[in-house]
């Protein structure tokens, strides 16, 4: 199973970034691919979809709407700001709303500080609003937060849950 991982925080020692590059590490036999194009999206305008535009798509969608037709899943591992989803992440996600392949998309969120509440609940709801396939027995809460987690403790100490969690992701792909 190919996995299109997108992590909601641009910082480059995010621990949900590590997170998903803890995960890509154990997920043999399946692969994860983090998308690294997030910051580039544009902001969401519905008029840049308009398919009579001359210019097509911007080119930073039209690699997320690529990586998204590559892979069988999706995970997100995303920080909670201001008790809510992460602007980047929101904007990553409008520009799905109106992409027929992500319909039905098996998604899973990995939660790395489980005290983040707010925006696993906001983000659980938009996936379901835009016709996503949410995973919950593929979703993780792991207490990462104040840790300084690297790729190996996270490799260390939860290589079995991530496993297990992208064993149902592919469970579930294969059931649709």
């Amino acid at each position: 199973m190919n996995v299109l991982a997108l992590c909601g925080s641009l910082r480059a020692a995010s621990m949900n970034r590590v997170l998903l590059e803890a995960t890509a590490r154990v997920a043999a036999p399946h692969r994860v691919e983090i998308f690294a194009g997030i910051g580039a999206l544009p902001l969401f305008n519905p008029d840049l979809e308009a398919p009579t535009r001359d210019w097509g798509l911007p080119a930073p969608v039209r690699a997320l709407h690529a990586a998204l037709e590559r892979t069988d899943a999706l995970l997100i591992a995303s920080p909670e700001y201001a008790h809510g989803v992460t602007g980047v992440l929101k904007n990553a996600l409008d520009w799905l709303v109106s992409f027929p392949p992500f319909v039905g998309t098996p998604v899973a969120i990995f939660n790395a500080s489980p005290r983040s509440v707010h925006a696993d609940a906001a983000l659980r709801e938009t996936l379901v609003t835009m016709s996503a396939n949410l995973v919950v027995d593929a979703c993780l809460a792991l207490p990462l937060r104040g840790t300084g987690p690297t790729v190996d403790s996270i490799v260390a100490a939860h290589a079995a849950a991530i496993h297990a969690a992208l064993e149902r992701l592919a469970q579930e792909r294969r059931e649709c």
